[in-house]
C-alpha cells in the first residue's frame, strides 16, 4: 500500500517528515502549518507531493492543517525574535541554580502555548525547579530537552578539522550511524583526538567513503600476506586503496609497489573486526 504526502522540515538542516495532504493542494517551497508532536508548527514544503509505500511512513499520518497565512508568518517572525530574550533569561536562571548544563537555542510552537529550551549535559540533570522559575517568567508551557553532543554541534556550528565548516552545520540532513571499523577499514589512526569531531563523536565524513573502502578491500590482498609479483614471492607491508597498489617486500631486502592486477594472491580480503593487537574492536556509534 502507499501514500500520498507531503515531506516537510522545521529545520534548515533538519530531518523532513511525512504528512498527509488532506486536500489542500501545495509545491516546493511553501509554508504550511502542521501540528507535531511539540504542537502546531511552520514546516517549508521540502518537494511536491509523492506516493511513499506503507513501510516508510509512521502510521497515523498527521495531516497538512492549512498554508500559512501572512498572520501565520507574522507570529512565526515574532516568535523568533523573542528567542534572544528567552536564552538570555533562561542563562540566568541556569546560573542562579549552578546546574551543569550548556543551552543550544529555544523555540515556541506558533500559537505560542509552549516553549521548548534545548541544552547539553555530560548527564542527568535535575531541573524541575529551573522549570518552574521559567514557566512563572514567560507564562507558558516549558519543555526542557537535553539532546545528543552531534545535535549540539550542528546548532553551534564551527570549522572542522579539515579546515571547512561542520558538515552538520552546512549540509547534512540525517545524521548516520559510525563505527570505529569505518576508521580501520580506511587504514586511518585509532586514535580518537585523530578520528573525533568537534562534538566528541567521531567524524560524520568516515561514513563518505566506507563503502568504497569496503569493496576495495575485498579485492586487495591482506596486510602481512605473501603474494607471487613479477619480482618474486613477497610480503604485503603496505596498502593504497586509492591507487590499488601495495608495497610488497622480498627476503633480498629491496620492495616494490604493485597494482593489484599485477599480483597473484590465494584469497581475496575480508573485513575483520581485529585491531592491530589482534583484539576484538567493538562498534561504537557517533
Amino acid at each position: 500500500m502507499e501514500y500520498q504526502v507531503v515531506p516537510v522540515r522545521f529545520e534548515r538542516l533538519g530531518k523532513q517528515y511525512y504528512f498527509a495532504m488532506n486536500g489542500i493542494t501545495v509545491k516546493h517551497g511553501d509554508k504550511v502549518v502542521v501540528e507535531t508532536v511539540r504542537g502546531i508548527e511552520i514546516g517549508t514544503v521540502m518537494q511536491d507531493s509523492l506516493w511513499v509505500p506503507e513501510a516508510e511512513v509512521v502510521l497515523p499520518l498527521k495531516p497538512l492543517i492549512r498554508i500559512a497565512s501572512e498572520q501565520d508568518l507574522k507570529q512565526y517572525s515574532e516568535n523568533k525574535a523573542n528567542e534572544a530574550t528567552v536564552m538570555q533569561k533562561t542563562a540566568e536562571l541556569v546560573k542562579k541554580h549552578q546546574l551543569e548544563m550548556k543551552l543550544l537555542n529555544c523555540e515556541f510552537t506558533l500559537d505560542r502555548t509552549k516553549l521548548i529550551i534545548y541544552f547539553t549535559a555530560e548527564g542527568r540533570i535535575d531541573f524541575r525547579d529551573l522549570v518552574k522559575e521559567i514557566a512563572t517568567e514567560f507564562h507558558m508551557r516549558i519543555e526542557l530537552r537535553q539532546v545528543g553532543a552531534r545535535d549540539g554541534a550542528r546548532t553551534l556550528g564551527g570549522i572542522g578539522p579539515c579546515g571547512l565548516i561542520t558538515c552538520c552545520s552546512s549540509f547534512l540532513g540525517d545524521f548516520q550511524p559510525i563505527s570505529i571499523k569505518m576508521a580501520k577499514n580506511q587504514s586511518l589512526s585509532l586514535n580518537p583526538t585523530n578520528i573525533s569531531g568537534l562534538c566528541g563523536k567521531l567524524l560524520c565524513c568516515l561514513h563518505y567513503e566506507d563503502g568504497g573502502y569496503k569493496e576495495s578491500r575485498k579485492q586487495m590482498p591482506k596486510i602481512d600476506s605473501y603474494v607471487k609479483t613479477a619480482e618474486g614471492r613477497g610480503r604485503v607491508t603496505q596498502l593504497n586503496f586509492v591507487t590499488m597498489t601495495a608495497r610488497v617486500d622480498f627476503e633480498n631486502g629491496t620492495n616494490g609497489y604493485y597494482h593489484v592486477s599485477d599480483m597473484e594472491f590465494r584469497e581475496k580480503a575480508i573485513e575483520e573486526n581485529i585491531d592491530e593487537n589482534g583484539g576484538e574492536l567493538k562498534d561504537l556509534e557517533g
